[in-house]
């Protein structure tokens, strides 16, 4: 457990609550999330200094719905309730809840009413602010000993605070980016309410994630399961400082990388950094497995699944490995025992995060499993790995497997490999890599006619895809300059047999959503 000054987040089951978290973060605050019902058993050991109770989809005026757990409002420290928190807060507190009312869903503002540390910053009394609604039930009662601090038109109590107890709640949501001013509020009341300093840094979470490894591995041997990605290699890195050569990393070549991929990846570990490498080129088994799969989670787990059986037979050639260590991420542990409805059938099936299988005899190793992605990959800096390779585009552990639509075959993979690596290369070209927080290109399962030259084809269609996003849980599509689009898809056509025409997704990834399939 963290020694640092801490928030407890409360889940009660909203699709953005790891946004509260990476807001609290940005403050330079430790926080977790645990679902509201978990509460009680890790409630002691955590020993909060502040607590947030999240939204939620459930209505506090019913009955049978997720409640926060009493003992949270008589710890004496500071309690924030956001949208159905604040809600379930005030009818545990002596408030009124009702449903029936006028909704607020989307952009709303809220006129400020009295000042408070809260609202620092938002303005004075009589200011309005925008802020992020969505909400179809209604407060029409606060508890005794709560002020009004703000209202909305549809929210009479849109921000109010019991400041003798520290005890507030705000209707709309601060976490996401379209409450402009909402990173503020939260930094408010972990840092003026709550009187956090802010010590959670990464050269502290460094040396604290050495010091555990090696109390956690002690002599034995630990295996590395690289997948080429930032999380993997940055998990490999760390895990190499504190222990040395116990490590060994295994590299599975599974013929669905980008290419190139599975040259750099060995270049660097085994070239650069001197970590032992264990290099396996698996791709006959992966795609032999993947032949005539369609459906796309029987892809992942038939992956995963393959992972697994490398890893263990890797495993038994090194003498004393006691350990696999992998490169989960917190919001993979929140997801896999989130509060809407338990432990997820399909989150990142390439991730073991609910444990290994029982017939393997290593025990994990996770030392990335308290950070979001972007404090990954301020880590990689801080051990030293160049910013070009942790700035890279996410890229999905099942690889270019879910970049394939239907049935997989060496030829489709080809094709695919060939035209991603064109379209990243005009995005360097055009200086527009780090604009984008992830972009790929998709093999559709659809064949057009098309006319080139003096001939007639028929052959594939080519999506491609690139995202903008802040944290990865919400994203909208790049608005590429149309220059680039028209020389990427030239150069596609033109270079890559089997495709004649290429498109452009310009759909948005709304809260919750997992990969483009």
């Amino acid at each position: 457990m963290t020694t640092h000054q801490s928030v407890l987040i409360v889940d009660f089951g909203s699709q953005v609550t790891q946004l509260i978290a990476r807001r609290v973060r940005e403050s330079g605050v430790y926080c977790e999330i645990h679902p509201y019902d978990k509460i009680e058993a890790i409630l002691d050991s955590f020993a909060p200094a502040a607590v947030i109770l999240s939204g939620g989809p459930a209505s506090a005026h019913e009955d049978e719905t997720p409640r926060a757990l009493p003992r949270l409002f008589e710890l004496g420290v500071p309690v924030l309730g956001i949208c159905y928190g604040e809600m379930t807060m005030c009818a545990q507190l002596g408030g009124t809840v009702e449903s029936g009312h006028t909704r607020e869903f989307g952009r709303a503002e809220i006129e400020i009413r009295q000042t408070n540390d809260l609202l620092e910053g938002l303005g004075q009394i009589g200011d309005r602010e925008t802020v992020w609604m969505s909400h179809g039930d209604k407060i029409t009662a606060i508890p005794p000993g709560f002020d009004v601090l703000a209202t909305s038109p549809g929210s009479p109590f849109a921000v109010i605070a019991d400041p003798a107890r520290r005890f507030y709640g705000v209707q709309f949501h601060p976490e996401v980016a379209h409450t402009p001013r909402g990173a503020t509020l939260i930094r408010n009341f972990t840092h003026r309410i709550a009187g956090l300093s802010g010590d959670w840094t990464m050269a502290a979470f460094k040396d604290e994630a050495i010091a555990r490894i090696r109390a956690q591995v002690g002599d034995a041997r630990v295996i590395c399961g690289l997948s080429g990605g930032v999380d993997s290699s940055v998990a490999a890195v760390l895990i190499h400082e504190a222990i040395g050569d116990q490590l060994t990393c295994v590299y599975v070549d599974t013929g669905l990388m980008r290419s190139g991929e599975s040259e750099q990846v060995v270049s660097l570990f085994k070239n650069h950094y001197n970590i032992p490498l264990v290099h396996v080129d698996a791709s006959a088994d992966f795609l032999g497995a993947l032949a005539g799969v369609s459906d796309p989670e029987t892809k992942r787990k038939t992956i995963g699944r393959l992972f697994i059986e490398v890893f263990d037979r890797e495993a038994a050639k090194v003498d004393g490995a006691q350990f696999l260590a992998q490169g989960t991420l917190y919001p993979d542990v929140v997801e896999s025992v989130s509060a809407r409805g338990g432990p997820s059938a399909v989150i990142k099936s390439h991730h073991n995060v609910g444990g290994l299988p029982d017939y393997m005899k290593l025990k994990l190793v996770e030392p990335l499993r308290e950070l979001f992605k972007d404090e990954v990959r301020v880590l990689g800096v801080e051990l030293g790995l160049h910013p070009d390779f942790v700035g890279r585009h996410p890229f999905p552990g099942p690889g270019l497997a879910i970049r394939i639509p239907g049935e997989i075959t060496p030829e489709k993979v080809t094709v695919l490999q060939q035209a991603d690596a064109i379209y990243l290369d005009e995005i360097r070209k055009a200086g527009l890599y780090d604009q984008i927080w992830q972009a790929f290109a998709v093999l559709l399962p659809v064949k057009t006619v098309g006319v080139m030259g003096d001939a007639r084809t028929y052959e594939n269609v080519l999506a491609l895809r690139a995202v903008t996003s802040t944290d990865g849980m919400t994203a909208d599509f790049f608005e590429f300059p149309w220059e680039v689009l028209g020389r990427t898809a030239t150069r596609i056509i033109n270079e890559v047999r089997g495709v004649n025409r290429v498109v452009y997704d310009v759909t948005s990834k709304p809260p919750g959503t997992i990969e483009w399939e």
